[in-house]
């Protein structure tokens, strides 16, 4: 085996039905293996390196060990990454993407990747051109689609092209356009060049939906590098039995292949998973999550289960986009934060995966929040002796520090609330501690056990899903309906979902405005649990 490939040889029967989830995070990489009950079996937290895969692999290590002899029982790893995250923030590694708007000549005001940081679109930008094609909100046609124009903008740009983006006015509803530019450029530069449609990737809205596309077509490479090292992590620990998925934005998993060719889905699992996996530790279907790692403390709430999602569009590394996410509001207190020896400012910077060996609790020479929370009691330990040789100065600057973390804490709890008062808060991740049981605005402060990995149990005991929209007019809205939910259905199977047990979860409606009808948009989210699949787990298909 090289690259990550698993030869698939004969398939053999998994042993057992043991799922062992993995979350990448800024400081801790961490690991449960959960049994077909969702009891945590085992568990570990493995320090983030700077490369993330040596992480995994201690992780996925670690708790394989404690297993001993039921190692061979895995047959499911499920992985929250933020390698795409990381990419886009840090304009590194991402793919150069010629980029195809359909629409001409009524979408030519704002060309594409308009207002992009501009070390980002020189990163990722090959070329762009806006090409005859779109539709009206009832179907009409802006314009034919000039088969000949794409070949040409496709033969005449300089350079490199790793992957193409298409969108299509209202693409979502009328997708044949862009189905048929995917054909011409891939006749025109080979099967091997990758191409990103935007009726897969986002919601209604041009400019987002196609900077969502954009950001897609740019992490097909980072997808495959991560995807080869998953597998080949997987490999050297003799998992080759297990089926390999990848955690998404909306708390949902996905199939290998369909994270392949839709990484930009990947980019809100951290949060995504923490919420699922506290919802199910701490047995509430309703209340508000906080989970607190060495870099930031992510905030979200659950409803039925599930995050609820961002009804505003989001910006990824300056990247304005409309792919649900999670309604997650982070805030730069963690148990790496670095305080201000003399005044008690916090941040903003964190310490991050070395806060082991910089933290003044630790023998190192920085002030944290950690170093803050063991001087006042709030954490303790073999190293809570230290607290004794503060100086009066700094001890002060600590426990200042404290008292802002705990307010920046309400004040988010408090937005996230609207008001109820009763919603319980759930308090995970490693830097719990600095929760107070007693935070004004919250509910009953939950703390469930394992909620330290409280992401990986998320990732590990996600179910799988899919999304699709649809546009009607309100006489016909029962057809719409109809038709996003089949697709949901059917993008949930394709993710990896047991067709049998997957069923529509959510449907939401919205007018359409400026339509010369009454119309509506209808969003669909089908979910349902994973397929019992016998079979080893493949490298993808080299072409999304």
């Amino acid at each position: 085996m090289s690259g990550g490939t698993v030869d698939p040889g004969t398939p053999r029967p998994v042993q057992g039905d043991l799922r062992l989830g993995v979350d990448v995070g800024g400081t801790n990489t961490d690991a449960v293996v959960l049994d077909s009950s969702n009891a945590v079996i085992a568990c570990t937290k493995q320090p983030t390196d700077d490369d993330v895969t040596g992480g995994i692999r201690a992780a996925i290590a670690a708790v394989l060990e404690c297993l001993g002899e039921r190692r061979h029982e895995v047959a499911r790893v499920m992985l929250g990454t933020t390698h795409a995250t990381n990419a886009i923030v840090g304009r590194r590694d991402l793919g150069r993407v010629a980029v195809i708007r359909l629409g001409a000549p009524a979408a030519t005001g704002f060309p594409p990747l308009t207002g992009w940081p501009e070390e980002l679109k020189a990163a990722v930008l090959a070329g762009s051109a806006v090409l005859p094609g779109g539709h009206m909100v009832d179907g009409m046609p802006i314009s034919p689609l000039d088969p000949d124009a794409v070949r040409e903008f496709l033969g005449g740009i300089d350079g490199p092209v790793d992957a193409v983006a298409v969108c299509g006015i209202f693409s979502t509803s009328f997708p044949e356009q862009e189905t048929r530019v995917k054909e011409i450029a891939h006749a025109e530069l080979g099967r091997d060049v990758p191409v990103s449609l935007s009726q897969d990737i986002g919601a209604i809205g041009l400019l987002e939906r196609e900077n969502a596309t954009v950001l897609n077509a740019a992490l097909y490479g980072i997808a495959r590098k991560v995807t080869d090292a998953l597998l080949t992590v997987v490999a050297e620990e003799g998992l080759t039995d297990a089926s390999v998925y990848f955690a998404q934005n909306d708390g949902t998993l996905m199939a290998l292949d369909f994270a392949v060719r839709y990484p930009v889905l990947t980019i809100g699992s951290g949060p995504a998973n923490s919420i699922r996996g506290a919802a199910y530790l701490s047995g509430a279907e309703n209340a508000i999550v906080v989970d607190v790692g060495g870099t930031t403390s992510d905030l979200g709430v659950v409803v039925g289960g599930f995050p609820r999602e961002s009804t505003l569009p989001r910006e990824i590394g300056g990247v304005r986009t409309n792919f649900r996410m999670p309604d997650i509001l982070s805030i730069g207190v963690g148990g790496g934060t670095r305080v201000d020896p003399s005044t008690g400012r916090l941040g903003p910077d964190s310490v991050g995966h070395r806060l082991h060996t910089a933290a003044l609790t630790f023998g190192g020479a920085t002030a944290t929040l950690t170093d803050a929370a063991v001087h006042t009691g709030r954490a303790g330990g073999a190293s809570a002796e230290w607290s004794l040789t503060v100086e009066r100065d700094m001890g002060r600057a600590l426990e200042s520090a404290l008292v802002r973390a705990h307010e920046w804490l309400q004040d988010s709890v408090e937005r996230l609330s609207h008001g109820k008062q009763d919603l319980p808060l759930v308090v995970v991740g490693g830097g719990g501690f600095l929760v107070p049981d007693d935070l004004p605005g919250a509910g009953t402060v939950l703390r469930p056990e394992h909620g330290d990995v409280a992401n990986a149990v998320g990732a590990a005991m996600s179910l799988v899903g899919g999304r699709a929209q649809q546009i009607g007019t309100f006489e016909e809205r029962d057809k719409a309906v109809a038709k996003a939910s089949r697709a949901a259905v059917e993008r949930a199977i394709e993710a990896g979902a047991d067709p049998l047990k997957v069923a529509v979860i959510d449907i939401i409606e919205s007018p359409v405005s400026y339509s010369t009808q009454h119309t509506i948009r209808v969003s669909a989210k089908a979910a349902g649990p994973l397929a019992r699949l016998g079979s080893r787990t493949t490298t993808p298909a080299a072409n999304p």
